[in-house]
């Protein structure tokens, strides 16, 4: 390379470090909005509300939830990835959407297209049922119905490709059932018909299905955790149900368009943890069953990619098939 490309090239990186380092100072400089790619009301809405203000605070800055539902989470991850790569667009996800989803079905988007800023919380996953449905009085007896009227049973999910498809899915083959399984474009629409008798069960997380667990109108039977969650001490796991190897929970955490800059993630990573340390959220990510787990960019992107090579697993052999 001769001196004057040499130079050209030395100029040319640090006017784009300059700007880097500029836009980085001026972060935020506008309203940040946190794409949900599913209905309100379901987990990932509540896990966005509940960051929301906390995040405002940290940040001295407007956050707004926008929420974006179809295609299985798919619409909403779209508009993340195409948006600008400046931090002021986020997407609030469980992995699935960002590595199973794409192994079902045509995205426009594959894992590459984000960056990870941290994980927010854990959640645990629970198979609910209608209150005054007497048919099932505990797991045992839903169980009993499967295998009873193989394809007859109808259980709800938050849609195709998420964390709830999937375990749905385990759990169709750890129980040696076969179910009617009916995806939702979230959590929230599938409780609905639930509570309104058109579907017999719905595997959903804890965090969306707790106000109505509480209210009487749905009933746990079980969680899908290794251990009983603290939120529902009286509801056994699937693993108590006699499924000794079966366990599931979800994950949701923040990520931003790839090409966000290191210093505004840093950022909006250091926003994120505060906001998980403080109380209030953390006692309502608890009401709802979800804990809170700050983490760095780097550790979210460990477990994003893990998840990666699972879901490539398990579609090359044949387990991801849209319904």
């Amino acid at each position: 390379m001769n001196r004057r490309n040499w130079v050209t090239r030395a100029l040319s990186c640090i006017l784009v470090a300059s700007a880097t380092v500029a836009s980085a100072q001026s972060f935020p400089s506008k309203p940040i909005t946190l794409i949900v790619p599913f209905a309100p009301g379901g987990n990932l809405d509540v896990v966005a509300r509940t960051l929301a203000p906390a995040m405002e605070r940290a940040l001295g800055q407007t956050v707004v939830v926008d929420n974006k539902a179809g295609a299985g989470g798919a619409l909403g991850a779209a508009l993340v990835a195409r948006a600008p790569a400046d931090g002021h667009t986020l997407l609030v996800s469980t992995p699935n959407a960002l590595v199973v989803l794409p192994q079902m079905t045509k995205t426009s988007y594959k894992l590459d297209n984000f960056q990870p800023v941290g994980l927010a919380a854990t959640t645990a996953l629970v198979i609910v049922v209608k209150g005054s449905d007497n048919r099932f009085k505990d797991i045992t007896a839903l169980m009993d119905y499967m295998r009873a009227n193989p394809g007859k049973t109808s259980m709800g999910h938050a849609g195709l490709g998420t964390t709830n498809h999937v375990a749905l899915m385990q759990f169709e083959e750890a129980a040696r059932v076969k179910l009617n399984i009916i995806p939702y474009k979230g959590g929230a629409p599938a409780l609905v018909d639930l509570i309104g008798g058109q579907v017999d069960a719905v595997l959903d997380q804890l965090s969306s299905s707790a106000p109505h667990i509480q209210s009487g109108a749905l009933r746990a039977l079980a969680v899908l955790s290794r251990d009983r969650d603290p939120a529902l001490p009286n509801v056994p796991t699937l693993r108590e149900a006699g499924l000794v190897d079966f366990e599931a929970t979800t994950a949701a955490g923040l990520l931003a368009p790839a090409g966000t800059p290191t210093a505004v993630i840093e950022t909006l990573n250091a926003a994120l943890r505060k906001a998980l340390v403080e109380d209030a959220v953390r006692t309502r990510l608890a009401g709802v069953g979800s804990v809170a787990r700050p983490s760095s960019a780097l550790e979210f992107g460990q477990l994003l990619t893990q998840e990666d090579t699972r879901a490539q697993a398990l579609a090359k052999a044949g387990k991801l098939k849209a319904d």
